[in-house]
């Protein structure tokens, strides 16, 4: 039976967009550019040049966790998707917490996504000769610079998201186009004429120092992949929900081949110490040892449209959770007031990009850009995996009555996603605990192990408080059901033509 907490039929989204909008979303979402240019250096620095190894190895669980959101998505689409799938198949706790954990780590990316952003319009500045401002030096690696020029971007993106999903796709999909036209050059010819040999040990799993090394490089690759899922999160918006499922899966797949190509093409062209060393500056510096000026700055534009793409794209799915979560009042009712004239939840989505302005402020703690990457992805990994397993499990517990009446759907249905949920629950315990045992003092810097782990831990702890205060304070009825508010109950508003 639908639910209707507010007494009438539920607020709903307007249905526009087509599989190759939530293509669009999606892609921008997990930002290939930016997870290239910035994270492969990161991920470099835990496993060296390995770099190709450890993104097959994490695209086999995430691969599993994407067939179970297909799957899942297929019999009840939802804005909410693991919130509600979680809710309904294991319990409403966990659901919330899956729910609450993807706003969380979505506002911690976004804060870091705006000072990268800031750190590439900066770079661009001095590649043109512009090195101080009124006699105020620039510096990209000065969060405080970075940061405050991210955030009038990230103002910018959040309006054009308010107007509406099909024209912050269309936006997204020229940035995209650029991205990797430039993004299939630099490495094509890097692959072709980097001084370093290929090596098939680049290949190889074992070859990587230890199984911390593993471990976290495993999650910081997972995190690379994060999303692909933006496609579900609009999945009230498309035409078709087989839509979004398509959408997901040819992103993730395309993510692959991106990550692998960039990962060889790095390892041909740079030293490991080079690749871990330069930090949210990595892709100018490849792009500087490929060409001269003015070329060898295309690669930075690309990662500034990429990063302009991915903040608004950070700000789309995070409205649209939130939605969901309000509409069964587990969150304020403010996040599902749906704009009249846009079809949109506009204030949640004003909302998240202030949110986002506001943590990005608080990050100025950490003195280097570099640290607060470093620290935020490692923090937002953590609880990634933790969402995705959970999702995951949702779906075996779903679907386990076709182990008996079909053993080949059952092994996809239930087998593949309990492993891969198993692997991911593996790794980020494994990762908690080498966090606690590398130190002996809690110190806020990326390099201590202790803060490391209390960034996740604080995001998962909140949730259990929000999720208290959702159940004895707003009474919400999801907490006796598990189940979402129906996203096919109302009449769906028409978009306009």
């Amino acid at each position: 039976m639908t639910q209707k907490p507010y007494g009438v039929d539920p607020p709903s989204l307007r249905k526009s967009l087509g599989v190759v909008d939530g293509i669009a979303i999606a892609a921008s979402s997990t930002a290939a550019t930016t997870s290239i240019g910035i994270g492969l250096g990161v991920t470099a620095g835990v496993v060296g040049l390995h770099l190709p190894a450890i993104m097959l190895l994490a695209f086999l669980p995430v691969l599993g966790i994407a067939g179970a959101y297909s799957r899942l998505n297929r019999v009840e689409p939802n804005a909410g998707n693991g919130y509600v799938w979680v809710g309904r198949s294991l319990t409403p706790w966990l659901g919330f917490l899956v729910g609450w954990v993807n706003i969380v780590a979505t506002v911690a990316f976004l804060a870091y996504t705006t000072a990268v952003t800031g750190s590439a319009m900066l770079q661009l500045a001095g590649e043109a000769g512009v090195h101080e401002v009124a006699g105020f030096a620039l510096d990209p690696g000065s969060t405080a610079q970075t940061t405050a020029m991210g955030v009038v971007v990230l103002v910018a993106v959040t309006l054009t998201a308010v107007t509406g999903v099909r024209t912050a796709a269309r936006l997204q999909g020229g940035l995209l186009v650029f991205e990797y036209v430039v993004l299939l050059g630099f490495c094509g010819y890097g692959i072709v004429t980097g001084p370093h040999a290929f090596r098939l040990s680049w290949f190889d799993p074992f070859a990587i120092p230890s199984a911390s090394a593993l471990a976290q490089g495993m999650l910081l690759s997972v995190f690379c992949y994060w999303g692909f899922e933006a496609a579900f999160t609009v999945n009230e918006e498309v035409r078709d929900p087989k839509d979004a499922s398509r959408a997901g899966t040819i992103t993730l797949v395309t993510m692959l081949g991106l990550f692998l190509l960039g990962s060889v093409a790095f390892q041909r062209v740079l030293s490991v110490d080079e690749l871990a060393g330069h930090g949210a500056q990595g892709l100018a510096y490849f792009g500087d040892r490929l060409a001269s000026r003015p070329l060898a700055a295309l690669p930075l534009v690309a990662l500034m449209f990429s990063a302009v793409a991915s903040l608004q794209a950070g700000v789309i799915p995070t409205a649209r959770g939130m939605f969901a979560m309000s509409r069964d009042r587990t969150l304020g009712p403010v996040w599902s007031k749906v704009s009249s004239r846009y079809g949109t939840p506009a204030a949640g989505t004003l909302l998240i990009g202030a949110l986002a302005a506001a943590v990005a402020a608080l990050a100025l703690v950490i003195p280097r850009l570099a640290d607060m990457i470093m620290a935020t992805v490692n923090a937002v990994g953590i609880v990634v995996a933790l969402s995705y397993a959970l999702t995951a499990l949702a779906a075996a517990a779903r679907f386990r009555g076709l182990l008996r009446e079909d053993w080949r759907q059952g092994i996809r249905a239930v087998v593949l996603p309990s492993l891969s949920a198993a692997a991911l629950l593996g790794l980020g315990g494994y990762l908690a605990w080498s966090f606690y045992t590398s130190t002996d003092h809690l110190e806020v810097s990326a390099d201590n192990g202790w803060f490391l782990l209390l960034v996740p831990a604080l995001m998962i702890a909140s949730g259990c408080l929000a999720a208290a205060w959702a159940k004895w304070v707003r009474r919400s009825p999801y907490f006796r059901t598990g189940r979402g508010t129906d996203a096919d109950a109302p009449r769906l508003l028409t978009a306009p033509r």
